[in-house]
């Protein structure tokens, strides 16, 4: 079923469709060819890439079977250290199905977190190391602790240039079969901010 939220329609499915962070997305494939990936903290703004990239990742290690090996959580919707506990532990504990030795849980808005809740995510980090990844996304690493830095590879994600946002208009453009001139280009890529989730939010708000 085709979602009728344009920031979900649009969500890239592939590599090769994300924009911005290309030398992110190089990094991560890589890892991906490879079936291994250590534990990764994706720091940078909203909207430039953070979930669908974990997204991706899931689909390409997992084909069909993502759904059962991909557990994603919003941090700063289940603030308390007892959600970190209790979901991730029980999702953690259990073996991966298919292929790929490990499954992936991914931690959104982690620098929501309580201190207490991250020390908590440490523990259960190293608890779990065998059986599960942990791709954790914030907006300022700053605020994530430095035991869980240590344990991740880290990448920094940069708002979307200009030719970016526009080939993103332009593709929204060509497929809903909307006419968006220049001058509304430039004034979507100021208004947007190099964040893709407003920018399709505006779009379809506009439109």
């Amino acid at each position: 079923m085709e979602s009728s939220i344009w920031t979900e329609k649009y969500r890239p499915q592939e590599f090769s469709e994300i924009k911005g962070q290309k030398e992110i997305v190089k990094r991560i494939k890589a890892f991906v060819e490879q079936q291994n990936i250590p534990h990764l903290l994706f720091a940078g703004p909203a909207g430039v890439g953070k979930t669908t990239l974990a997204l991706v990742i899931a689909k390409k290690m997992f084909k069909e079977l993502w759904h059962q090996n991909f557990l994603e959580l919003n941090a700063s919707d289940e603030r308390g250290i007892d959600i970190i506990r209790n979901k991730v532990k029980d999702f953690a504990r259990t073996r991966a199905i298919g292929d790929v030795p490990f499954k992936i849980i991914y931690l959104d808005e982690a620098d929501a977190l309580t201190r207490e809740a991250q020390q908590a995510l440490r523990r259960t980090m190293e608890n779990y190391t065998q059986t599960t990844r942990f791709i954790i996304s914030c907006n300022y690493s700053s605020k994530i602790i430095d035991p869980i830095q240590s344990r991740c590879a880290m990448f920094r994600f940069k708002p979307l240039d200009k030719g970016e946002i526009f080939s993103i208009i332009e593709k929204v453009e060509k497929d809903e079969k909307i006419k968006i001139d220049e001058k509304a280009k430039e004034a979507l890529f100021n208004i947007s901010e190099g964040d893709a989730r407003r920018l399709g939010n505006i779009l379809q708000s506009s439109a």
